[in-house]
């Protein structure tokens, strides 16, 4: 058996299609441009390389996109008094607040203080509310994704066994909640596992959809998958790798080509649910927009 790979590259351009021409519609109709901010605080590499792709792919929507950054030594409350701004400036439909933060500032609090119908990232413990109660709202944005890419290709959820492996309040907890919901994608009998699983190999041979959310590079490999299961990889990790001309590779939380070869469906990393937490975002801005509308 050979994997058919989930391309979230094929998805997200169709998807980025779609939004494309419901904002063209916007424009057309003498309405403004839906507005996306994204604020750094610090200069984290990797939270560089997410906005930047953020705001690229925002713009190619016709999405008007504003990056707002700060030095590491900006207080909390400066954030926070940015964040009051943000929230009340009319001209602005969702912002995002781009993790790590420095060790100076408390995440949960910045979470906390973003209005929930501008908190595109879905992270707002109002919305994480609304969800669990099966009410439209804002999703976070990388199971959004998970959920947009599984629907694109059609994969059948009701009834299977879905093992999410990481339990984090951005990933795991969300994703176990949407795949035990009462709709499509969902209807899955939903078992979580994390650091403290004992026998985690029973688990995911007993899976027929495994998402990995683990952060541990290729902790998965072929050998504890269910033959025919469906894999989403939902890592990503830069390894010091010498053989590369950038001194590093990226890796997924899944060992590729063991898991390629008895899954029937798996996502490749890059290119599979990175791609689709982005889609998930513009998703989120163009609906509260259309919200605010």
């Amino acid at each position: 058996m050979s994997a058919q790979i989930l391309d979230g590259k094929t998805v997200s351009e169709h998807l980025k299609d779609e939004i494309r021409a419901r904002i063209a519609k916007h424009i057309a109709n003498g309405q403004r441009a839906p507005h996306l901010v994204a604020v750094i605080v610090g200069n984290n590499g990797a939270s560089e390389t997410y906005v930047a792709s953020k705001e690229r792919n925002s713009k190619s929507v016709g999405m008007d996109s504003t990056v707002l950054r700060f030095p590491e030594t900006m207080t909390e409350a400066e954030l926070l008094a940015e964040i009051e701004r943000l929230n009340s400036d009319l001209s602005i439909d969702g912002f995002i607040v781009q993790l790590p933060l420095p060790k100076h500032i408390d995440a949960q609090k910045v979470t906390f203080a973003i209005k929930p119908e501008k908190d595109v990232d879905g992270f707002h413990p109002y919305n994480t509310g609304l969800m669990l109660k099966g009410i439209d709202t804002l999703l976070p944005a990388t199971p959004y994704g998970i959920l947009l890419m599984l629907e694109y290709y059609k994969i059948e959820t009701s009834g299977k066994n879905c093992v999410v492996i990481g339990r984090s309040d951005i990933v795991g907890k969300p994703m176990a909640a949407l795949m035990s919901r009462n709709a499509y994608p969902g209807n899955c009998t939903v078992t979580m596992c994390h650091s403290k699983t004992n026998n985690l190999e029973f688990y995911t041979k007993n899976a027929d959809i495994l998402v990995v959310a683990s952060g541990i590079p290729e902790m998965v490999k072929g050998d504890i998958i269910k033959p025919g299961a469906v894999v989403i990889d939902v890592g990503i990790t830069r390894v010091d790798d010498a053989s590369n001309p950038k001194g590093y590779s990226i890796k997924g939380d899944v060992h590729f080509e063991s898991a390629a070869a008895v899954a029937s469906y798996i996502t490749p990393v890059p290119g599979g649910v990175g791609l689709m937490t982005i889609a998930g975002l513009l998703q989120n801005t163009l609906k509260a927009y259309e919200t605010k509308k």
